[in-house]
C-alpha cells in the first residue's frame, strides 16, 4: 500500500549492512532481538509480571524499509508497514514493529515530534540507526475507555471517549473548567505546550507510556504523575486530578 500524506516509506535502494560491507544482495543474517530498556511505570525487568507495555531498543541498518504516519494529535510517529528489503523487514522485530511508536533516534527523544522534523532525525542519522520503539498498548487507537476527572469542591466527572483522543480537546469539550483564574483563562497557549497551565495530575492510570522528556523539563517544579493535558493524546483509562 502507498503511503499517503502523512506517512513516508524510507529508501530501499540503499545496500544493507550488518556493520560491515557485504558487497551486493540482502543480508542473510537476521538481527537478533532486541533487549527490552524497561517497563513502563515501572523499574524492573523484563521478567516482571503484569507487563503492561515495554520499550525496546534496536539497532537497523539503512535502507530502514519502515513506513511512518504521524500521530494526528500531540505528535510522533508509528510504524505503520514494513517493506521487504529493508533492515526492519529483515529483523526479528518484524512482527512486533507495525503499530509501534518510535520513541527516540540516537538517542534523541522524537516521541512528541512534528513529523517532518522525525524524518530530519532519521535520514541524517548514521548507519546503523539507533532507536527505542514502545510496543502497542492493550488500548489500540478508537478503543473506548472512560477518564474520570476529580475537581477540588466538585463531584467526579466520567468521561467517555476514545483511545487517540486528545486529552485537553477531550477535558474542554465536556465543559471541564480545565484554566482556573484569569491568568490561566487569558494566558493559556491554546494547547502549544508552552505555558503549562492545563497541568493535570495523574492519580491512576492504564496502558500510558511514561511523559517525555520535554514534559519533565517544563514540569520539573511538579510531580512525575504530572502531564501536560494537550501535549498526552488519550492511551487507556485513568484518573486525572485538575486543581
Amino acid at each position: 500500500m502507498a503511503p499517503g500524506a502523512n506517512s513516508f516509506t524510507f529508501p530501499l535502494r540503499q545496500q544493507m549492512s550488518t556493520g560491515t560491507k557485504t558487497g551486493v544482495g540482502p543480508v542473510t543474517k537476521p538481527w537478533s532481538m532486541p533487549r527490552p530498556r524497561d517497563i513502563l511505570y515501572s523499574s524492573a525487568s523484563s521478567s516482571s509480571s503484569a507487563v503492561a507495555s515495554e520499550i525496546y531498543s534496536l539497532s537497523l541498518e539503512k535502507p530502514l524499509g519502515m513506513i511512518l504516519e504521524e500521530v494526528e494529535e500531540g505528535g510522533g510517529v508509528i510504524v505503520k508497514e514494513l517493506s521487504e528489503g529493508g533492515s526492519a523487514f529483515a529483523s526479528d522485530m518484524r512482527n512486533q514493529l507495525v503499530g509501534c511508536r518510535l520513541l527516540t533516534v540516537m538517542g534523541k527523544d522524537v516521541s512528541s515530534m512534528p513529523f517532518d522534523n522525525v524524518m530530519e532525525q532519521i535520514i541524517d542519522a548514521p548507519s546503523p540507526v539507533k532507536l527505542e520503539v514502545k510496543l502497542p498498548s492493550e488500548y489500540s487507537i478508537g478503543t473506548s475507555v472512560t477518564v474520570t476527572v476529580m475537581q477540588d469542591s466538585k463531584p467526579n466527572v466520567d468521561i467517555e471517549c476514545v483511545v487517540g483522543d486528545n486529552l485537553r480537546t477531550t477535558l474542554l469539550a465536556n465543559n471541564i473548567e480545565l484554566y482556573k483564574g484569569l491568568k490561566k483563562k487569558l494566558g493559556n497557549c491554546g494547547g502549544g505546550g508552552q505555558c503549562t497551565f492545563c497541568a493535570v495530575e495523574f492519580v491512576d492510570q492504564q496502558g500510558w507510556e511514561e511523559r517525555s522528556d520535554y514534559e519533565d523539563k517544563k514540569l520539573a517544579k511538579q510531580g512525575s504523575n504530572v502531564r501536560l493535558a494537550c501535549l498526552n493524546n488519550i492511551q487507556g483509562p485513568c484518573t486525572v486530578r485538575i486543581s
